[in-house]
């Protein structure tokens, strides 16, 4: 078995860290690239040659026409699924995809209810923030052992069954809310039967995919969604997302041991952004630090359009997330979107009840009443998405030197050593330090 043929690729903040661009660069020496969390709440975007695709199930491999796996951690919703099938065939990609057999499948009922929940969940002070595409019900509907799975989708008669009984269960519960559901079960049944056929070709057992292309020595890519600070045990509770986004969730969501797994790279925007509820020590709110940083780096939700609150960069919660991940190196991105601002911080700590900590608070009442302590730096001169391109083509080295300052900087706090730094949206404005495939 080649010794470096595994990563995992994680989020190292709160999502959105740039995890698409950092997969579809090293998909281009992986031959299998592989999902194994979340659901359609996830955005990737990728860009080449000046064109975006945005993926929110399919794997960012998918883009360079690699052979990708859906693994069994993530939730999937058909129709949305199809649609990127589609999108992708007519971009003139080669789909060749595997979804396992054993992800859990999410109905109309599940969206209808993720929102409910929110709403209730809003008046308490206790919302995710989730995206409201039912990702959270589904969830707990496979935890409950309730809930349809692909193996069962694509069995016509298992279907009707299955989905009969899960229906009465959802309309039991939207009761609660004074709601029935949307949808009758006939259009659920009609409708999913569809997806059934056109999807039963893509349906197999991922987990033996996965593992027979690392036992062959090839160099197989896993792409976490979301963030760490997301995750449902190790994150911010109750503010996160409803599936293990840290790199252990790439082995019980694809079926593959941890002897298997040989790097995790950690994905970490050069600021922090954050999109849903909850605290955020570095957050600068609207100021217009904030704004410019929104600005110059597209701070948008890919799935939603949400704006993302902005800060600075902490390395308490990355050093958090590279203990819990075991992370082996950092890849930096949006390091040009900086280029915004005069003078830019790091958090190094934070100050709880009158006293300095490098811990990060288990309680979220506790993490809200964090106050960042900071170090400054100065920032560097801006380029055009060309010129940017130009310099990654030349090294490391060619980098300001303050950003290079930046950087080294950020592995010292860490205690991480940098893997890749990105300077851009554009898969050539990227800079590789350490070997990973």
């Amino acid at each position: 078995m080649n010794s470096l043929a595994s990563v995992i690729v994680i989020g190292a903040q709160w999502g959105d860290e740039g995890k698409g661009k950092i997969v579809d660069f090293l998909a281009e020496k992986a031959q299998l690239v592989v999902r194994f969390n979340g659901g359609n709440n996830a955005g990737h975007t990728v860009v080449v040659a000046g064109k975006k695709y945005k993926l929110h199930l399919m794997p960012s491999g998918s883009v360079r026409g690699e052979k990708v796996v859906i693994g069994n951690g993530t939730v999937i919703d058909p129709k949305v699924l199809l649609e990127e099938i589609a999108a992708l065939e007519t971009g003139g990609k080669q789909v060749k995809l595997l979804v396992s057999e054993r992800a859990h499948v999410i109905f109309p009922f599940h969206a209808q209810l993720d929102g409910l929940q929110e709403e209730v969940k809003e008046k308490k002070g206790t919302a995710a923030g989730t995206t409201k595409r039912g990702i959270g019900p589904c969830y707990m509907d496979k935890a409950g052992r309730f809930g349809v799975r692909m193996c069962e989708l694509v069995n016509e008669q298992l279907f009707k069954e299955k989905i009969s009984d899960l229906y009465a269960r959802a309309e039991k519960q939207l009761q609660a809310y004074g709601k029935k559901p949307e949808k009758t079960l006939e259009q659920i049944t009609t409708e999913y039967t569809e997806y059934a056929r056109k999807l039963k070709k893509y349906v197999g057992d991922a987990s033996e995919e996965v593992n027979d292309a690392i036992d062959e020595g090839k160099n197989v890519l896993f792409e976490g969604a979301q963030g760490a600070m997301l995750d449902i045990d190790h994150g911010l509770y109750p503010h996160g997302t409803s599936s293990n986004t840290i790199a252990g969730g790439a082995c019980t969501g694809a079926g593959v041991p941890p002897t298997k797994i040989s790097q995790v790279i950690g994905v970490a925007k050069a600021y922090t952004s954050r999109v849903g509820a909850g605290p955020v020590p570095t957050d600068l709110g609207e100021s217009d630090t904030a704004k410019a940083i929104r600005e110059k780096g597209g701070e948008y939700g890919t799935t939603t359009g949400r704006p993302r609150r902005c800060g600075w960069f902490d390395a308490v919660t990355v050093r958090h997330i590279a203990r819990i991940n075991g992370l082996t190196g950092l890849a930096i991105t949006k390091l040009d979107v900086l280029s915004a601002v005069k003078k830019i911080k790091i958090c190094t700590a934070y100050e709880l009840d009158g006293q300095a900590t490098n811990k990060q608070p288990a309680l979220a009442s506790d993490y809200a009443k964090c106050k960042p302590i900071y170090e400054e730096f100065d920032s560097w001169q801006d380029a055009s998405e060309k010129e940017w391109g130009e310099i990654a083509k030349k090294g490391y080295n060619a980098l300001p030197k303050e950003m290079r300052a930046y950087v080294e900087r950020i592995s010292q706090l860490t205690k991480i050593p940098i893997s890749i730094v990105s300077i851009g949206a554009e898969r050539d404005a990227t800079i590789q330090l350490k070997r990973i495939f």
